[in-house]
């Protein structure tokens, strides 16, 4: 049963090194490794050249991490598929743990494990927060860490690829739009990767970009926005903006108002639920 593992990459010459290595250092598993590089002008093209064992690669210009993955997906062959960034790490045999999943049960269709955060140094800082498969839980947060969740082929031909409309959430769109599908979750529990998170990753930079398109891409899954996701929203909104330690009052209360906004903006409602938990705010305010 061969892995293909999928890395985007994209001016990550400090860090692709480790990832390649901890796909080349995979043991008791069939590994197809491929790189879709966006064009890098940093140290990334040196890296691939140079590494040993070769691994596949493109560099050229693309239409983004998402693009890319898809790319990688179309150019590999292997029966399950990894998707890897190129600044995050799979720890050792991790890949033999998914295959023997997969094998001893034919039923799932897409297996996903525990994850740490790590720093620059690769040392891990904290567990990713996972949890056992509950597809309204997911809606409500995201609890799969992308690098570590693996899924058949079979997945990609009843499902399709990533939905190149999304910069941030794609991989959390794909998960969702899974479940929506009846598609099989399985939790192993067991550490399979690294998820490096620092100030400048595109996530962590981009806050409020990343909550605009996790509201829309509800709106347009389902219909309708969790009111948690709306929360989110508007704590990415007001945090910048008021200090939230030594103004709380005033933060609670922008934050019900930006709720509220977002609210009336995604779902053209205010759910009870929201109501109450605003009331509250202003009332201790």
């Amino acid at each position: 049963m061969r892995v293909s593992v999928v890395t985007p990459s994209y001016n990550q010459g400090q860090f692709i090194e480790r990832t390649l290595q901890s796909v080349a250092t995979q043991a008791g598993v069939e590994v197809e490794h491929v790189v879709f590089d966006g064009g890098s002008t940093d140290s990334t093209v040196e890296v691939l050249k140079r590494f040993q064992p070769p691994v596949r690669w493109v560099s050229e210009k693309d239409r983004g991490q998402t693009d890319a993955v898809n790319k990688g997906i179309r150019a590999t062959t292997g029966e399950i598929i990894g998707w890897l960034n190129s600044d995050d790490i799979y720890y050792p045999n991790a890949l033999a743990r998914v295959v023997a999943y997969f094998q001893e049960h034919p039923e799932v269709d897409v297996v996903y494990g525990m994850a740490d955060h790590i720093d620059l140094e690769d040392h891990a800082f904290e567990a990713y927060p996972s949890a056992p498969w509950n597809f309204d839980q997911l809606k409500q947060t995201c609890f799969i860490c992308q690098p570590a969740l693996f899924f058949r082929r079979s997945v990609t031909d009843k499902c399709g690829l990533l939905d190149e409309s999304r910069n941030y959430c794609m991989d959390y769109e794909y998960w969702l739009r899974l479940g929506k599908a009846g598609i099989r979750f399985a939790y192993l529990e067991e550490k399979l990767a690294g998820s490096r998170l620092y100030a400048d990753n595109k996530t962590l930079g981009s806050r409020i970009k990343v909550h605009r398109e996790i509201n829309n891409m509800f709106k347009s899954l389902f219909g309708t926005v969790p009111d948690r996701w709306l929360f989110n929203y508007a704590h990415a909104v007001v945090e910048p903006r008021v200090d939230r330690q030594n103004h709380s009052k005033r933060f609670a209360l922008e934050v019900g108002v930006r709720s509220i906004l977002a609210a009336l903006r995604w779902n053209r409602a205010i759910s009870p639920e929201m109501r109450g938990v605003v009331r509250t705010w202003w009332f201790q305010s």
